[in-house]
């Protein structure tokens, strides 16, 4: 599926997800943020937090 494609179908393409999936499984606390514009995720910002013990 292309860039386009996805666009019109308000869907995220494959790459997207399996790039969110990896910032999912890289962090044990922290976030994660999805920045949608006009119904189109556009950029995904990691932020990872370290437990001082």
């Amino acid at each position: 599926m292309g860039e386009k494609t996805a666009r019109k179908n308000n869907q995220i393409s494959e790459q997207y997800i399996k790039e969110i999936l990896q910032s999912l499984k890289s962090i044990n606390y922290g976030s994660i943020t999805l920045v949608i514009q006009d119904g189109i995720v556009i950029q995904v910002e990691t932020k990872e937090k370290i437990r001082l013990k």
